[in-house]
């Protein structure tokens, strides 16, 4: 089963940080992952006592490390990596906080390589679409790091 501890041990994210609850489903392409974290009142991400939607790139982004860690397989540990850019980015609400639904995380993956990627991503509460976008990620900051400098 694929919930929050399974994620925790294939993730950087830690602790209270690690914000996915679960995978629901995954292949090659896409993966769609669900939490509840949003709604925890210590959830590390809140600011002035409420958790912004833009923080869905966060979200989005952990699926998207849970993604890369299962087509790695096991034999990988987790690598850091790090957001290069967000386009097409579209909001639906405001905030994630107050939305009292599970969230629903769906990260396509559209190209990429051992060390980037770049992936299309949608937020939902039950039916309702809370955000869209696309995000670009470099998957092992640490083989990036060695190109550049070979």
């Amino acid at each position: 089963m694929m919930d929050r501890d399974w994620i925790a041990a294939r993730i950087p994210h830690q602790g209270s940080m690690c914000l996915l609850s679960g995978v629901e489903c995954w292949d090659e392409n896409d993966i769609v992952c669900h939490a509840d974290s949003h709604r925890q009142p210590d959830n590390p991400l809140r600011a002035a006592g409420r958790l912004g939607v833009a923080n869905a790139i966060e979200y989005a982004a952990q699926a998207m490390a849970v993604h890369g860690a299962l087509l790695a397989g096991d034999a990988m540990p987790a690598r850091a990596g790090y957001l290069t850019s967000v386009r097409e980015l579209n909001w639906h609400c405001r905030r994630l906080d107050d939305v009292a639904e599970p969230l629903r995380i769906h990260a396509q993956r559209l190209s990429g390589s051992e060390i980037n990627a770049l992936y299309r991503f949608t937020l939902h509460a039950g039916d309702k679409l809370l955000v869209s976008g696309r995000l670009g990620v470099v998957l092992d900051a640490d083989a990036l790091a060695g190109k550049i400098t070979n």
